[in-house]
């Protein structure tokens, strides 16, 4: 039974998680997390998440459109593997135990922890290939398998799934670093919406928690939004990747 106060500690980790991806990303370890705090259980708190933060992705898609802007080609082509992608992994994701799901966690999450440590690594690396005028690859069928293997990833379990599509769009385009950003942003709402268009129907959605945890996910955003330019994002990712880390090790403990 969901009390008053499980509420509570819910949006104030929805309100976080939004405000740490609109700044540094990594949200989903905070938000995950908590909503396993509060008596849900791996599986359930996790496709719980995917489908709170979903409205995240579609006010980030938005704030990026003028970026989008002559992609539109390339959206419906990637977005077509990436949500293919997304609702195989959430199929996935309810077909495995909650054991398995529980054991394969930490790995995942540390996973997700890599990506944010990387993520400036990542930009710095994609500025410098474009500065250098470097050819990207330009296998189609290659591009697309990536796309879907990540978008895999985001319907079975999701953190760090913004900087894993930056990091592999990169390596197919010389579009400058706002554009591919956009782009990211909207195959990750793809991902999201085919994935949790299944999950809804799974009865492992928790809906009242998935409600606040939505709405205080997309305040949070606009206030982090607010106070970006306030805020070292080295600083605070090293605090979210600290306590992804934590996690981990409580799953093994």
């Amino acid at each position: 039974m969901t009390s008053g106060l499980d509420y509570a500690f819910a949006g104030g980790a929805g309100l976080l998680a939004g405000g740490v991806n609109a700044i540094a990303g990594g949200g989903t370890l905070i938000s995950f997390p908590a909503l396993q705090a509060i008596g849900l259980s791996s599986i359930d708190a996790n496709i719980t998440n995917i489908v709170a933060l979903t409205p995240g992705y579609l006010a980030g898609s938005y704030a990026q459109r003028q970026d989008l802007v002559g992609q539109a080609r390339t959206a419906r082509r990637l977005g077509v593997a990436a949500g293919l992608g997304g609702l195989v992994g959430s199929v996935v994701l309810v077909t495995v135990t909650g054991k398995t799901f529980s054991d394969v966690v930490p790995y995942l999450i540390l996973l997700a922890c890599a990506a944010l440590v990387a993520q400036n690594r990542i930009r710095a690396l994609l500025e410098a290939r474009r500065a250098a005028h470097t050819r990207p690859l330009g296998d189609g069928h290659l591009e697309r398998a990536a796309v879907f293997c990540i978008g895999a990833y985001g319907g079975f379990f999701g953190a760090g799934l913004s900087i894993m599509f930056l990091a592999v769009l990169g390596l197919f385009t010389d579009d400058p670093l706002n554009r591919v950003n956009a782009l990211k942003q909207v195959l990750s709402l793809v991902v999201s919406v085919l994935a949790s268009a299944f999950l809804v129907f799974t009865g492992h959605v928790v809906w009242g928690v998935a409600a606040v945890v939505a709405a205080c996910c997309i305040v949070g955003g606009f206030l982090g939004g607010r106070v970006a330019h306030r805020v070292n994002p080295t600083v605070l990712r090293l605090l979210v990747v600290l306590l992804g880390v934590a996690v981990a090790i409580h799953y093994w403990a």
